[in-house]
């Protein structure tokens, strides 16, 4: 059985899937080229869906991201090749961001910031907390319960937003499904989307929502740049109907320079690096789903983060 990980893992982390499949034929390529592919029994990491017409042999595909939306799109991958993602890895490393960067636009501190580069000396009045605001997480996956779960213990009331019923997982007050979004829009501070690339979530926040919220609201995306319309974001920071927005992902992308996004003082934007693996530990955490799964995979066991490629979520 070869084992193709298309990561830059060490040694540790090659140990740990190692372990999981004593008899795997492993081989780390980080950019696997055209024989590599054509090889490979199991693959491990992202690599260009095009470029997956050459895995002639793969019978499962262990994504390194937790979206998989670009890998379920008709004919990348064989009805009988398993799709798992790295749900759950992200979940750490993005809410931190989120309640950070939170924080920065509720206290002006990038403003203050960009005053020390002037050596310019002015209070700029009235902040914001947290604490006593309410929370709209559209998502309930590892990324959105892990920002209510931080949001809470810092004194925020949380709503969760998903696609079906169940219980309200830990840090959630309140849970609904998307069918009641707009009647939920009108009661939140912030309105967080951590949401996959899907035909249900493209554009869900246009102008119609945007002029539900109430006022001083915010918005944060961490998820796919195409779940907002950016012109409509655009027209609501400028005329008030939106307070704030902080932006790690952008449609397009990368964000044209001469956007008006970029020149917003009330907008906080970074390049799509709310993720990745800038943090090690959601590098280890992704090897330990692949280890899991690996291990699965071997035993005929269950494995976790298996995606239904008709909607791109994890089954």
């Amino acid at each position: 059985m070869r084992i193709l990980v298309a990561l830059n893992l060490d040694e540790e982390q090659r140990g740990w899937l190692e372990a999981a499949a004593p008899e795997g034929d492993f081989h780390y390529v980080k950019s696997p080229g055209e024989e590599e592919l054509r090889q490979a029994d199991i693959l491990i990491g992202n690599v260009p869906p095009a470029a997956l017409k050459q895995a002639e042999r793969l019978k499962w595909l262990q994504l390194s991201s937790a979206g998989a939306d670009t890998y379920c799109r008709p004919g990348v991958l064989p009805e009988n090749v398993i799709l798992t993602n790295a749900t759950g890895a992200y979940g750490l490393t993005i809410s931190e961001y989120m309640i950070g960067t939170t924080i920065m636009l509720y206290k002006h501190l990038h403003l203050y910031d960009r005053q020390k580069t002037r050596h310019e000396w002015k209070a700029l009045g009235p902040i914001r907390s947290i604490s006593g605001s309410t929370v709209l997480s559209v998502g309930l996956g590892d990324i959105g319960a892990a920002f209510c779960r931080k949001a809470k213990a810092l004194g925020a009331y949380t709503i969760g937003v998903k696609r079906r019923p169940g219980e309200p997982p830990e840090g959630v007050d309140e849970l609904h499904l998307i069918e009641e979004f707009d009647s939920l829009l009108p009661r939140a501070d912030i309105v967080a989307l951590s949401l996959p690339n899907t035909p249900a979530t493209t554009g869900l926040m246009c102008k119609e929502r945007f002029k539900l919220l109430k006022p001083g609201a915010i918005l944060i995306n961490v998820g796919r740049g195409n779940s907002v319309n950016t012109e409509d974001l655009i027209e609501a920071l400028r005329n008030g109907d939106l307070s704030g927005a902080i932006l790690d992902v952008f449609d397009p992308e990368p964000l044209p320079a001469d956007n008006p996004l970029w020149d917003m003082d009330n907008v906080i934007l970074t390049p799509h690096i709310a993720g990745g693996f800038y943090l090690r530990e959601t590098l280890n955490r992704i090897v330990r789903i692949a280890a899991h799964n690996l291990s699965a995979f071997v035993a005929g066991g269950e494995m976790c983060s298996t995606v239904d490629r008709s909607t791109g979520y994890r089954r």
